[in-house]
């Protein structure tokens, strides 16, 4: 066998496998843009935005202090 052509096909191997692993990055890659985008729309559905979340928190607080405030009336009694 001559070299050149054992040469040639050592080359070929190299960047057949070198080809694959870059084909399989790309695609895990692409793979993982896809998830993001999908967390991306279900973010805005799932989560409660944080002027929500102070808008309730307000009303829950309002609520504590007027059972307190009743608390604190039927103590004196």
């Amino acid at each position: 066998m001559d070299y050149q052509v054992l040469f040639n096909t050592a080359i070929s191997v190299i960047f057949l496998l070198t080809g694959w692993f870059i084909r399989a990055c790309y695609d895990a890659i692409r793979d993982l843009k896809d998830d993001i985008r999908d967390m991306e729309k279900e973010l805005h559905t799932k989560y409660v935005t944080k002027d929500d979340f102070k808008e309730d928190m307000k009303e829950i607080k309002n609520m504590l202090n007027a059972i307190f405030d009743k608390l604190d009336t039927k103590v004196d009694k």
